[in-house]
């Protein structure tokens, strides 16, 4: 089909199964044109708690629709690729979250929402980079094990000298890849432009930004800024959104690797599929499931 009759036959289907579409700023901008909500993950995780439908299609990556389903066990949730899936999610263990639990007393394990269920199960509370900041300070334990990116937590960890943190080795491989040379023989080339960055970047590089935030973070505050030229250190997905606010601002993606392969494997066609045959849908042990409850709804009070 071609893409407005894809279009049209999503909406259809989509009206027909009583179904949300909910987009991760990554996406496809296909994707995210068509979505009911389009966000990060935390507003995201609202969404699917808040809304009627009892169709959830999460265009994203497996741990979204997993935190969907862990929050909706009665609805039906489906994700349009199984291959979506994120390599951070699986860089810690169980076995680690044990050991450190072990050998540390006083200790809350912070897990961000970029995990898989089973670590969800065995961690006190969720964050995501929105709000692991206000979380964290709102936490009465003295001491943070950070899972599964050490980046993110450096960054909290800076801003919070009064605890201390335990850091695991894990990263995102998009956010790697902008280094700091990268960032700054781009400020050489464009040296009126801002510099955005995500905290999942390297330590090296979030010391260079004018700004530093979530995805929905760096839309806020390129929407809002008085720039009209920027530098972006976070997936090349968020681009679609920063010129659906900014049409006549320039963004520039720095990076060695600008998109995620797992979040492009969401399209209008796979999309189609899903819907039209129900298929992909998420299933998740009952025990598993309630246990990891537990930190997404710490997450949403902690935040409030």
């Amino acid at each position: 089909m071609k893409k407005q009759e894809l279009i049209q036959a999503i909406q259809t289907l989509k009206k027909e199964k009583d179904a949300i579409i909910l987009a991760h700023y990554y996406t496809d901008g296909d994707v995210q044109e068509i979505a009911d909500y389009v966000g990060d993950s935390y507003y995201l995780s609202k969404i699917a708690k808040e809304a009627p439908q009892q169709l959830i299609v999460f265009c994203g990556v497996l741990f979204m629709g997993e935190s969907a389903k862990i929050l909706n066990p009665d609805k039906k949730v489906l994700m349009p690729d199984p291959k979506a899936d994120c390599p951070m999610a699986h860089m810690v263990t169980l076995e680690e979250i044990k050991r450190v639990r072990a050998e540390h007393e006083d200790l809350a394990v912070v897990c961000y929402i970029n995990s898989t269920a089973e670590i969800k199960a065995l961690s006190d509370v969720c964050v995501t980079s929105a709000n692991a900041l206000k979380i964290v300070k709102n936490i009465e334990a003295s001491k943070i094990f950070f899972i599964p990116d050490e980046n993110l937590g450096s960054y909290v960890a800076q801003q919070v000298p009064e605890k201390e943190f335990i850091f695991n080795k894990g990263f995102c491989p998009i956010h790697k890849s902008m280094s700091k040379e990268l960032v700054q023989e781009a400020k050489a080339q464009y040296p009126e432009a801002e510099i955005l960055i995500h905290p999942e970047c390297t330590p090296d590089v979030v010391a260079l930004g004018d700004y530093v935030g979530s995805t929905s973070g760096i839309i806020e505050y390129a929407t809002k800024s008085n720039k009209e030229e920027f530098i972006v250190c976070t997936e090349i997905g968020i681009e679609y959104a920063l010129k659906q606010n900014n049409p006549h601002k320039v963004f520039r993606f720095v990076g060695e690797m600008k998109a995620c392969a797992s979040m492009k494997c969401v399209s209008l066609e796979t999309l189609y599929e899903t819907l039209k045959n129900e298929q992909y849908e998420i299933t998740l042990d009952e025990d598993v499931m309630k246990k990891a409850e537990h930190a997404l709804l710490e997450m949403h009070r902690l935040a409030q």
